[in-house]
């Protein structure tokens, strides 16, 4: 059996390696977000934003690490997964993450203006849908929450550089 203790710890380090691809993404000039899905206490596959990269409007991180975690394990169901997100899903992945089944889904920052785990919306548990997602929110919030603040705000800053040039 897990204790809580123990669940945390993992969540925080699985947190760590959805952060780092995060990065990826920012590296990238895009919106930091990470992911990865873990089966059997293992990463079985990773993801990150890369919309603007792709040119891609479904290129969100959880959409790409739930392809390649489906590629994995050979099936799209995803069942006994856990989904490690920096940001709270939107409605496009949180109703990917419930159709693939995924068991839990772990959040870094919530996302007011469109997250639909539990902020505009909560999808993952609509008690119709034959699917419902455990929910474990604020792992390494302010770490998340902190990186995002700070891309928009340079963001912002080289908008505001550009137009004064």
């Amino acid at each position: 059996m897990v204790t809580a203790g123990t669940d945390e710890k993992l969540d925080k380090k699985f947190m760590r390696a959805a952060i780092a691809q995060a990065k990826k993404a920012e590296a990238l000039e895009e919106v930091p977000i990470g992911c990865v899905i873990v089966y059997e206490g293992k990463i079985i596959a990773r993801g990150y934003n890369r919309r603007n990269t792709d040119l891609n409007t479904i290129s969100h991180a959880e959409m790409n690490a739930i392809r390649k975690a489906s590629k994995k394990l050979g099936d799209w169901r995803l069942e006994g997964c856990t989904i490690y997100i920096t940001l709270e899903p939107c409605q496009m992945c949180s109703g990917a993450i419930v159709q693939s089944r995924i068991d839990r889904c772990v959040i870094g920052a919530m996302n007011p203006k469109a997250g639909c785990a539990g902020s505009v919306m909560n999808l993952l548990q609509v008690a119709q849908f034959n699917h419902q997602v455990e929910i474990t929110r604020g792992v390494l919030e302010e770490e998340c929450s902190s990186m995002l603040s700070e891309f928009f705000r340079r963001l912002r800053s080289s908008k505001r550089r550009v137009s004064a040039d």
